[in-house]
């Protein structure tokens, strides 16, 4: 596993915040991320065409896009703001169920190498291919 430690992520995302109801993360996030791209396509602002998820802690999943300019109207959407001084970095490449199972490692692998990880993790989902194999997703963790 090639885990990158990096420094200095900084975030604007746009989108809607939820609770995981009996732990179903993936379940609220794409609740969330349809509510998210409903209003982007209805207010036509220009983004960057990326579904980022954010957990949280208590079970806070937010689902979210980045603008390519800030927007100049009301959005109705929430604003969240994510500032990393250090983090870890991994690009998944596969199938989306087995995302769970690489985010694990990579907590394994940083545990083993003395990095303490802390909230958030971030997913950020690559465009689409029906290929599942070359799907990919940027696992972000933040390390203390």
């Amino acid at each position: 596993m090639n885990i990158e430690i990096k420094k200095d992520l900084e975030l604007t995302l746009y989108g809607f915040s939820g609770m995981a109801v009996n732990k179903d993360y993936a379940g609220t996030a794409f609740k969330l991320s349809d509510q998210v791209w409903q209003k982007v396509r209805e207010k036509r602002f220009d983004h960057k065409g990326i579904n980022i998820w954010v957990y949280g802690s208590g079970e806070m999943v937010f689902a979210g896009v980045e603008f390519n300019s800030p927007p100049l109207q009301s959005i109705e959407l929430e604003q969240k703001i994510i500032l990393l001084p250090t983090y870890a970095y991994y690009r998944h490449v596969g199938p989306y169920h087995l995302i769970s199972k690489s985010g694990k490692e990579m907590t394994s692998e940083l545990k083993s190498q003395g990095f303490e990880t802390t909230e958030p993790y971030i997913e950020m989902y690559g465009h689409w291919t029906a290929d599942e194999t070359k799907l990919e997703t940027e696992l972000i963790m933040a390390i203390k």
